[in-house]
């Protein structure tokens, strides 16, 4: 059965959500790519695994955002629709666009590290144009999985998930083993230290920390971008939203004692390991051929989440299209796979075009799509967890739990990402703030032209959120 957009309802489950939610993530790549440069931070000594407990609270407290703000409209859209209803259509335009930009700026990063593995996983030296001609291969994979409909989308992602939990779960039992047991060189035992924020003693430090960990938790919001083709798509959505952050924290937190414990410190720090912490332990701690199943994991985590980051944009481009902020060209459906095909297909085109160019023209892909995309994701992380107090405000002061969960759970969550963009622009290269920029300004500019076109989108007025809600 299909809605009024054409999305096939009641196929996704609360469980299914949770799975996308994780997968879109894609832990076992953010780990690789992450987890070194967090350590590198002058003075985070052991504290890694504190800084990805303090990172999981701003991830917790926006996502009770995003469980609200969905109880009010179920809409694919999810910032936009949102920020329409809260804030009025120009901020919900832009919140639309700033999903849109964050799935495109990924997609380098994702690519790269998708042809990166591929080579490693068969032992092959890699070209330059070899790892992008693959890297483009996988985009177009996995735009086609997104093409021929969610319920294959949800398959592909169980079978992905599970092996990469599995492996991660099993580098880490196999790690702390050895590390306890054989004392490899570097090895140090795991302490309750490590879980202690204010052993940092330096608030800068524990900033740029901050700044990568945060980060590493975004992609759960895909659960709630297929809320309308979920079965509980009220609740159904945010409940798998505060799911995946939950499950998220336990995989990073134990994967980032087990690697820290196996070498120390120094070894996740060294710049020759930062750019992939685990391809770098993987031969010492699982041993040949075994080592062969941590880069299975990070090459499927990468795969998993370029399927899952074609998702949200396509979605946000069928709300933006059936409510007429974009041409109604891009909310064609598929009649038989009841999928947004036309924005599927120029999502991946331009997810290749993107990957592409910046290869010729960015000497450092990984770095500055990283960084430009950190600045994405805290710009419509922070501006959907500020709509939720804004748009309950007449409900906000009537009892405790409205306090807790509609006013300061929202705020301390929006602010503290607004934070992070303000802290990353201070303290980035140029590279990544061009690109954000840039790809904001285009944002900006298509949407005063689509305002010259389409006059009615741009007439709605905000709302309040209706008392019957809370």
């Amino acid at each position: 059965m299909a809605n009024e957009k054409g999305l096939r309802t009641g196929t996704l489950g609360l469980l299914s959500g949770i799975v996308i939610g994780v997968s879109s993530t894609a832990p076992g790549y953010s780990l690789a790519s992450a987890l070194g440069g967090i350590t590198a931070v002058a003075g985070m000594g052991t504290a890694a695994p504190a800084v990805m407990l303090l990172a999981f609270l701003p991830m917790l407290f926006t996502a009770a955002a995003y469980y609200f703000l969905n109880r009010a409209e179920p809409d694919c859209g999810t910032t936009f629709a949102w920020g329409t209803k809260a804030w009025g259509p120009w901020v919900g335009w832009l919140g639309g666009w700033g999903i849109v930009v964050a799935n495109i700026i990924v997609m380098g990063n994702l690519a790269q590290i998708s042809g990166q593995y591929t080579y490693m996983l068969f032992d092959q030296t890699p070209t330059p144009g070899g790892v992008v001609a693959v890297g483009v291969a996988w985009i177009v994979l996995m735009t086609w999985v997104c093409y021929i409909g969610i319920e294959v989308s949800a398959v592909v992602q169980y079978g992905l998930l599970i092996a990469e939990i599995i492996t991660l779960l099993l580098f880490s039992g196999i790690a702390l083993y050895r590390a306890g047991h054989e004392h490899p060189l570097g090895a140090i035992a795991p302490s309750l230290h490590w879980f202690n924020p204010l052993a940092i003693g330096n608030f800068s430090t524990l900033a740029q920390g901050l700044i990568v960990a945060i980060f590493i938790y975004w992609g759960w919001d895909a659960t709630v971008t297929v809320n309308e083709e979920s079965a509980d798509s009220r609740h159904g959505p945010g409940k798998a939203a505060m799911w995946s952050t939950l499950i998220l924290l336990l995989i990073y937190v134990v994967v980032t004692v087990a690697a820290q414990a196996y070498h120390g410190v120094a070894f996740l720090a060294d710049p020759a390991h930062q750019a992939d912490v685990l391809g770098a332990l993987a031969a010492d701690v699982l041993g040949s051929p075994w080592d062969k199943l941590l880069i299975i994991a990070v090459l499927t985590s990468a795969a998993a989440c370029t399927q899952t980051a074609i998702l949200p944009a396509t979605r946000t481009a069928l709300s933006m299209a059936t409510k007429g902020a974009i041409p109604k060209y891009f909310a064609r459906m598929h009649p038989r796979y009841f999928t947004p095909t036309t924005a599927t297909v120029w999502m991946g085109a331009i997810c290749v075009l993107w990957y592409v160019g910046l290869s010729h023209f960015t000497p450092n892909i990984l770095a500055d799509s990283v960084a430009g995309l950190g600045l994405a994701i805290a710009f419509y992380y922070g501006l959907t967890a500020l709509m939720c107090p804004w748009y309950y405000r007449k409900q906000l002061l009537r009892n405790t739990t409205n306090i807790l969960l509609l006013l300061l759970a929202p705020l301390l969550g929006g602010l503290t990402l607004v934070w992070a963009m303000a802290f990353s622009l201070l303290t980035l290269p140029d590279g990544p703030r061009r690109i954000f920029f840039g790809l904001m300004a285009l944002g900006t500019l298509l949407m005063f032209v689509q305002y010259a076109v389409h006059r009615e989108f741009f007439g709605r007025r905000p709302e309040l959120a209706p008392d019957e809600l809370i």
